[in-house]
């Protein structure tokens, strides 16, 4: 398919004082904190009632919050600059970051586009390049504002590739804007299109385009209030935004989420609604007819569906319904009814990702955490499978139907990302751009291993570590997790894992329920009132390290962002005893308001929430992470982590999970919060924003656990 696409009583003057006179050495013992006001803001659930002392926080328009941001930053900054070798680890990511970095390159009009970066940059650059042309800047996001926190945040270009549309990010957020040029001397038409968030763009011919958005929150700032109901445009261009044609959503059909593509032969219009992030509805519009009606082809949200191809009225849908793990249905676009769909590849014990090029379908199955891709004709009869270079992850089989040739990446924990050819008549493969990184694959190792969680499910769990390591107890040991939204935790290269890798260290990534690598079953495993089974796999991977001697709980931290912050900060307030420092990142903190921001209520599929039942609300209550600290409790060092541009999971979660922690902290360990300025989300992040954090992770990590950082 085509483009489917706050108070306390601070004052600013006191900031240096309080970084310098406070902390003037990180090995003090007792922590000083900035004073953090409780107010007597309370709720009320089924008739309980719970204390939200921190409920100010949540203005992030509020000159107090602003204040409370600056003085924690100024506590964090001056703690981690005492670490002796923090510098020597920022150069040392700095080196490793500084090669040169590639894209998959895609076809459009006459010139094949590709995004590179030279090494350091903060945004990657998109070139393009015509045959036995040289390779010429499109467009260089690095421009884009004078810090580089802006970034594309998305690219489409019309069928011809004479005209493209691109996305722009401004610090990080979901929301952004549509900047329109003609492909061929990048001249800007029309008017730039604002407050787009969530959206694709899929064009119809050379003359407009569909999008979507919300309207702007009615309450609160535009980076917390709530979006409710998205709605899907079509914009003509040389036409102002305000006249755009509203197509499906709004008041008559209200849903949460709307995405639209079109077919590649441009006949058929494809949208999907959504009112969660997990089961959609499907409907189609011939373009072709005049007149043309929106026709149902899914009309409930139980399950997920797309149209991924197209031959003449014959549609190709992806689809998990009667099928946990997934299969292939086609049905002919004039009555596109489930009743008439006919089975093309058939679910197996495997779960199935589908995408189409070069005229074919590609079965990208994961098992046990790693890819199997199988290419089939379009009649459904195998035809290769895809030999790939060892267990890890491959991605990106998607073409148009006349290329010859597709590219895919291949990439595990240590095998760096590398692009690969692919001949769709041969089925062979060949190395197309290798990654240029400093690592030395044949020095590490990567086992899978499988352990026992509470109630006896076998999860897999996947560990990185230099070879000839001694499992004495004593390696630093990352423990990430995830467990949600039917998300998968596939194998992949980080550079920022060889500085950890180095000092001895093992990277842990534990397969949890709640993700979707193992296919609905173990999604909904993980959701609602089974949402303790992912703490509880967790915790149960953090023990099968220590009970085998990887490490113990003096060098064992535990990671993870958004719905992983999540994961940390339970697991962190169920079992403080277990880890010696904690990161959560970006996390859902606060489960009993989470769906009055942004675009939280979305996020009721995988959690419940509070004002579901009684039953749902004390099962949140008892797991939320700021309700599940306790005073008087010995908690690991903590570093937590947010954005003040993060629209996603808005930074309040964080504000007030830090400001408990602080308050209920018994034990000598910091805890600390660092707040990225003009930063989100993690999309788009400028390359020095994140070398600073990953610098700070490790320096942290490293000096809590009392080693000593090697050159």
């Amino acid at each position: 398919m085509k483009n489917s696409g706050k108070g306390f009583i601070f004052l600013a003057v006191m900031l240096p004082f309080v970084a310098e006179a406070q902390l003037s050495n990180p090995q003090q013992k007792t922590m000083i904190y900035p004073e953090t006001k409780q107010e007597n803001v309370k709720g009320t659930y089924f008739g309980t009632t719970v204390a939200d002392p921190y409920r100010w926080l949540e203005d992030d328009r509020s000159e107090e919050t602003k204040l409370w941001v600056e003085a924690q930053n100024a506590v964090t900054k001056a703690y981690l600059a005492k670490i002796p070798y923090r510098n020597d680890i920022r150069e040392r990511l700095k080196k490793l970051m500084n090669y040169e970095k590639y894209s998959q390159p895609f076809k459009e009009g006459g010139y094949t586009y590709y995004y590179k970066n030279t090494g350091l940059q903060n945004q990657s650059v998109l070139y393009r390049q015509k045959e036995g042309g040289a390779p010429e800047v499109f467009l260089d996001p690095n421009t884009f504002s004078k810090d580089a926190t802006s970034s594309m945040a998305g690219i489409s270009f019309s069928k011809d590739g004479s005209m493209v549309a691109y996305q722009v990010s401004d610090g990080g957020s979901d929301w952004t804007r549509v900047i329109v040029l003609k492909a061929n001397d990048k001249s800007v038409v029309g008017e730039t299109l604002t407050d787009v968030k969530f959206s694709g763009i899929a064009w119809q011919g050379n003359t407009g385009f569909y999008y979507s958005s919300y309207d702007k929150p009615a309450e609160g700032s535009q980076l917390s209030g709530l979006t409710q109901y998205h709605k899907l445009f079509y914009h003509k261009l040389g036409t102002a935004q305000k006249d755009d044609q509203l197509i499906f959503g709004g008041d008559k059909t209200p849903r949460r989420y709307i995405g639209a593509g079109l077919t590649e032969d441009q006949h058929y219009l494809i949208i999907s609604a959504a009112n969660s992030t997990s089961g959609n509805e499907l409907y189609i519009k011939d373009l072709k007819t005049k007149d043309g009606k929106i026709v149902p082809v899914v009309t409930n949200f139980d399950k997920n569906h797309s149209i991924i191809d197209n031959i003449g009225s014959k549609l190709f849908i992806y689809t998990n319904l009667n099928a946990p793990n997934g299969r292939v249905v086609t049905v002919d676009a004039a009555q596109p009814g489930v009743e008439n769909w006919k089975e093309l590849i058939k679910e197996t014990e495997n779960v199935l990702n589908a995408s189409t090029g070069g005229g074919k379908l590609f079965a990208d199955y994961i098992k046990d955490a790693v890819s199997m891709v199988l290419q089939y004709d379009m009649n459904g009869k195998l035809e290769h499978e895809i030999k790939l270079p060892g267990l890890g992850t491959a991605g990106g089989f998607g073409s148009k139907k006349e290329d010859k040739e597709l590219y895919y990446t291949f990439t595990s924990y240590v095998y760096p990302a590398t692009i690969f050819k692919y001949s769709v008549e041969t089925g062979k493969s060949e190395v197309y751009k290798k990654s240029g990184v400093d690592f030395d694959p044949s020095n590490y190792e990567s086992k899978q291993v499988f352990y026992p969680s509470k109630d006896g499910t076998k999860v897999p769990m996947i560990l990185t570590y230099k070879k000839g390591i001694v499992l004495d107890g004593k390696n630093p040991t990352v423990l990430y997790g995830y467990g949600g939204f039917n998300i998968s935790l596939t194998p992949a290269f980080s550079t920022a894992n060889i500085v950890l890798m180095e000092q001895g260290g093992i990277y842990a990534v534990a397969n949890l329920r709640g993700g979707g690598e193992y296919g609905e079953k173990w999604h909904l495993a993980g959701t609602k009132m089974q949402k303790q089974n992912v703490f509880d796999d967790f915790i149960a991977a953090g023990e099968y390290l220590i009970a085998n001697k990887y490490t113990s709980k003096d060098y064992l931290a535990s990671m993870g962002g958004s719905n992983g912050g999540l994961l940390v900060g339970t697991t962190l307030a169920q079992r403080p005893d277990l880890f010696k420092v904690a990161f959560p990142a970006v996390g859902v903190m606060d489960m009993l308001r989470y769906h009055k921001f942004t675009a939280g209520a979305g996020w009721n599929y995988d959690y419940g929430t509070a004002e579901d039942s009684k039953e749902m609300f004390e099962y949140l209550y008892k797991y939320s992470p700021v309700h599940a600290l306790k005073p008087g409790v010995k908690y690991p060092a903590t570093l937590v982590t947010t954005a003040d541009h993060d629209d996603r999971v808005v930074p309040a979660h964080s504000f007030k999970f830090a400001a408990t922690l602080q308050k209920d902290q018994a034990g000598d360990a910091p805890v600390l919060i660092s707040i990225q300025t003009n930063a989100g989300h993690g999309a788009g992040k400028p390359t020095d924003k994140a070398i600073e954090e990953i610098a700070d992770r490790w320096s942290f990590l490293f000096y809590n656990m009392g080693i000593n950082y090697k050159k």
